[in-house]
């Protein structure tokens, strides 16, 4: 009988006694099925429980299926057509955890900022609940005297009923900050609670009111009670020092608030092109509103990284980010989204490594802002700190929904220091995280080419040219940032090997 090991905490899978190798979401798909062994599980149960909060298309259950098949076996998951999978392996026997494989707590006070609860009395408003708690958690990740989870993490618990103690294992962080939202008319209660994750021990608690009016005090106000809650004599000034009012106009603050989930989540070109609507509505209300046009270069950088956009139409965004660079903003994000395009849409990446390094002293603990900090100096051949940027970027955001996109930039790095068989790792990994990155399956093209495995070089090809029917040897080095020779002139052979035009 095939004997399945899963250990939840170090997220591993042993069959037969072997180790398994899987990405994170084909470990999450698996898990569920195999908690679930006595019934069918439909297509979107699966969507629902692994991909909690964020849009996906089907094919990305599809393609971790398949390769649970290849790991486990083509009978491990039976198709129930029309429904859904059933897991069909037998019974699994879970291993004993091993704390010792939770990331380490840092020295600092960390934290977790877990989603509030929406007790507003609508569903409408869990867009305007997200975006206070996304701001309480930027305002706390500015402190550097703090290490602070990306919410990009955190958000994959909502509405869950959570372990405080295993929240803390998983993230390592020893203290997680809870709370809820009301709402009746243009009044807001916020009520938060901090506790010692370990033991549940409440640390501090408080209610908070105000108007919608007041949305940004309210803000400020909660962390910086966290801050001094944490650490008494924190000095919150280095915080305050960095903050600004956004806008003064809240109908603005309320369509970008709208747009953010859409844009930075890049599930559909659907939804991107909504959350554009909502910024250039946001902006034209307020023209001077840097939260609104940072998001604006991120969604035009991420339609050409998806190939939704051609690269023409993703230059669009820079007079906008110009425009950001150009303002003297503080603001980390707007900074960091403007300075990625630039360096990657406008070819120019020393200008923009200035712009995002900058965003990064700012806010060190922005999940968002490393990872563009990684791939800047993935673009100049940094490769050392393109990958020190990069693994800093899964520490603050272990559950990150886009953590395929980090993964893929580490195996750029590789590629270009001619590390072939680290680099195929983590393209692998990358492929099981985000199939469908375009980035990904280009980079593992050439690296499987230059490895020598002809036959999967072959297999990126046709998943590439059915993602980029009309991608040229020309249009590859018209749009390639990269200034590592090794990396063009790899990718430029695996392209003309499988047989894509030279123009």
């Amino acid at each position: 009988m095939t004997a399945l090991q899963i250990n939840d905490t170090s997220r591993s899978v042993t069959l037969d006694g072997q180790p398994v190798t899987l990405g994170a979401r084909a470990f999450d798909v698996l898990t569920y099925l195999a908690n679930h062994p006595d019934r069918v599980i439909t297509k979107e149960e699966l969507l629902d429980h692994v991909w909690a909060g964020v849009l996906v298309e089907e094919s990305n259950l599809t393609v971790q299926i398949a390769g649970l098949r290849k790991a486990l076996g083509k009978d491990a998951i039976k198709t129930v057509p029309g429904v859904g999978y059933k897991f069909t392996l037998g019974s699994v026997t879970p291993q004993s955890p091993a704390v010792k494989d939770a990331p380490p707590v840092p020295t600092i006070p960390s934290l977790a900022v877990l989603p509030f609860a929406n007790l507003t009395g609508s569903d409408t408003n869990a867009y305007m609940v997200d975006g206070i708690v996304n701001e309480i958690t930027s305002a706390l990740a500015r402190v550097s005297s703090f290490f602070v989870i990306s919410n990009t993490s955190t958000f994959t618990y909502r509405g869950k009923a959570v372990d405080l103690a295993e929240v803390g294992r998983d993230l390592g962080v020893r203290y997680i900050l809870e709370g809820s939202i009301q709402k009746a008319g243009d009044r807001l209660r916020i009520f938060t609670q901090l506790v010692e994750a370990k033991t549940a021990r409440m640390i501090w608690h408080d209610r908070f009111d105000g108007s919608t009016e007041d949305i940004f005090d309210l803000q400020d106000t909660v962390a910086a009670c966290v801050a001094g809650a944490l650490e008494p004599k924190l000095i919150w000034a280095e915080a305050a020092r960095l903050h600004s009012k956004p806008t003064d106009n809240l109908q603005a603050y309320d369509l970008c608030m709208k747009a953010a989930p859409l844009v930075m989540r890049q599930n559909t070109l659907s939804s991107l092109e909504e959350g554009l609507e909502l910024l250039n509505r946001s902006l034209a209300l307020d023209p001077d509103y840097v939260r609104a046009k940072g998001l604006y270069c991120y969604a035009h950088t991420g339609s050409f990284a998806a190939r939704w956009w051609t690269f023409e139409q993703a230059q669009a965004g820079l007079p906008m980010a110009r425009e950001v660079l150009d303002s003297g903003t503080d603001d980390p994000f707007a900074l960091a989204a403007a300075g990625h395009h630039i360096a990657y849409i406008g070819q120019e990446p020393e200008t923009g490594l200035i712009s995002v390094t900058r965003a990064n002293a700012l806010n060190p603990n922005s999940a968002t802002i490393a990872l563009f900090l990684g791939w800047v100096h993935n673009y100049l051949s940094n490769d050392d700190q393109a990958i020190e940027h990069l693994e800093r970027a899964i520490r603050i955001s272990p559950l990150h929904p886009n953590i395929g996109v980090t993964t893929c930039g580490i195996a750029n790095a590789y590629f270009q220091k001619q590390d072939l068989e680290t680099a195929i790792r983590y393209y692998e990994e990358a492929l099981t995280q985000y199939p469908e990155f375009a980035s990904t399956q280009l980079g593992l093209m050439g690296c499987y080419l230059k490895a020598g495995k002809l036959e999967k070089s072959a297999q990126m090809a046709t998943w590439f040219r059915n993602k980029v029917p009309d991608m040229t040897v020309a249009t590859f080095v018209r749009t390639r940032p990269h200034h590592n020779a090794y990396y063009r002139d790899a990718v430029i052979e695996a392209l003309r090997a499988n047989g894509f035009p030279e123009d």
